[in-house]
């Protein structure tokens, strides 16, 4: 029987709320971005599909290994060590930065991958150009979400959310003047839209580094170094943790945004149809995946003052409150397929296929609400290498792999196009979700039998 427990799902959900929000409002950026493009032409929405079927990819795996400061800094504070927050999140900004010189180094020959696919002339040029616009945000996005970790792993939420609503503040003027050409500025269309991100990174990055310069909350960790050089060993802790995180990312974002790569050449109305499904599923998973996060923090704090007996709670409770949550999403999700497909097109052929695609994202919502519940417990315990292989077997060889098969060949059943993919990607979470909670049960019987040395802090020590 799942263990619940009132109030720990209080406490998860009082943690997850400001994060849900954060996340739903950066990604209703995303949404808008492919709405107001889509105002200008099918094409343009393809363009920003395309492109981002690129960036995001980068940019997640980039926050995914980032992601590692959030149990090492909740672990520090649930045993009270805010020297050790300080050092470790020092660390973890000098490894953002070199990061992400070599990461805006990469983006100047993204062209190269773009040359060897079959797309359209247009569609290739204004793709590009997007991707020219939004690489110099990668300096201020890692510097936002270096403080973002800070701020959740000392269990202040709402910092990410406040920021968050400067971001869309910022989005949706800044899309009208470059997408349209407002103000004086030139009509960019589709590839406006990678400006604007880079210029809405900049502004939270900004606003968040103001909070956490001057906001009580963190006026414990504003202390001096012992040392502001370098260190090796820690920053290879980070990486250690934080590489298999960076990669289940990749997988299961890949599964998504490179569907748009593997069918361009059906079409533009397939692509954006895809772009639809995809945009909205996106939105909705933030539901989950806040519920997931919040439960990493919850589960860093308990694993610092050593309380099992609390921490089997919070994850069952986390579970409980995933899966209801999924389901409620799945029906809402079948039930306005038409009227979400319209939001973003007109195009009948376009709707007809968004709509038919949204019934298939029903069917995986109960497998990605527990793959990423489990994902992120096992995140709070820092035990995240088993991650890494589970996510690569169920997101590529099985779900992709699936995809592939039905979506582009007769082998099995007649080519099903985009469809074929998304039924790959319902077998992929599904076993992503079997194999990493069997993982879970096993952690937490491990630190039954052997206590919380088994996940013991492997952070630096302070002297």
């Amino acid at each position: 029987m799942v263990p619940f427990s009132r109030f720990e799902a209080k406490t998860i959900l009082k943690l997850s709320g400001p994060i849900v929000i954060a996340q739903l409002t950066q990604t209703m950026m995303y949404v808008v971005d492919t709405l107001m493009a889509g105002q200008v032409g099918v094409v343009d929405m393809a363009a920003v599909a395309v492109g981002s079927a690129l960036w995001l990819p980068i940019l997640l795996t980039f926050q995914g290994l980032l992601l590692a400061l959030t149990p090492i800094i909740a672990q520090h504070f649930g045993s009270g060590q805010p020297k050790a927050i300080v050092s470790d999140l020092y660390q973890g900004a000098l490894l953002a930065l070199g990061l992400s010189a070599l990461i805006f180094i990469g983006m100047q020959f993204i062209h190269i991958p773009f040359n060897l696919m079959d797309i359209d002339g247009e569609l290739k040029v204004k793709a590009l150009a997007y991707l020219g616009y939004v690489a110099y945000g990668i300096f201020p996005a890692a510097g936002y979400m270096v403080l973002r970790n800070l701020f959740e792993g000392i269990g202040y939420t709402k910092a990410a959310m406040w920021i968050s609503f400067i971001g869309i503040l910022v989005n949706i003027p800044a899309n009208y003047v470059f997408i349209y050409g407002k103000l004086g500025m030139p009509a960019l269309g589709g590839p406006g839209c990678g400006l604007v991100t880079s210029l809405v990174f900049v502004a939270m990055f900004l606003a968040m580094l103001i909070y956490a310069a001057f906001g009580k909350r963190t006026t414990a960790y504003r202390l001096s170094l012992h040392s502001y050089k370098p260190n090796l060993a820690a920053i290879s802790r980070i990486l250690a943790l934080g590489t298999p995180i960076a990669f289940a990312m990749f997988f299961e974002v890949t599964l998504f945004t490179c569907i748009p790569l593997m069918i361009a050449h059906l079409g533009p109305d397939v692509v954006a149809a895809h772009q639809i499904a995809s945009n909205f599923c996106a939105m909705v998973f933030m539901l989950p995946l806040s519920i997931g996060l919040a439960t990493t923090i919850r589960v860093g704090h308990l694993v610092g003052s050593k309380d099992l007996p609390e921490l089997r709670s919070a994850i069952g409770s986390a579970m409980v409150i995933g899966i209801g949550m999924a389901m409620l999403i799945a029906c809402f999700t079948f039930l306005l397929r038409d009227q979400v497909a319209s939001l973003y097109s007109k195009d009948p052929e376009v709707l007809a296929l968004a709509a038919a695609i949204l019934v298939l994202a029903c069917f995986y919502q109960i497998s990605d609400a527990i793959q990423v519940i489990c994902s992120c417990a096992l995140r709070g315990l820092k035990h995240t290498k088993p991650i890494f292989y589970i996510t690569f077997i169920a997101y590529w060889p099985i779900g992709f792999g699936t995809g592939s098969i039905l979506g582009l060949t007769d082998f099995i059943v007649p080519r099903m196009g985009a469809a074929g993919f998304w039924v790959g990607i319902v077998i992929g979470l599904s076993v992503a979700a079997l194999l990493l909670a069997i993982l879970l049960l096993k952690q937490l019987k491990r630190i039954e039998h052997d206590g919380f040395e088994a996940v013991a802090d492997s952070s630096p020590s302070m002297h």
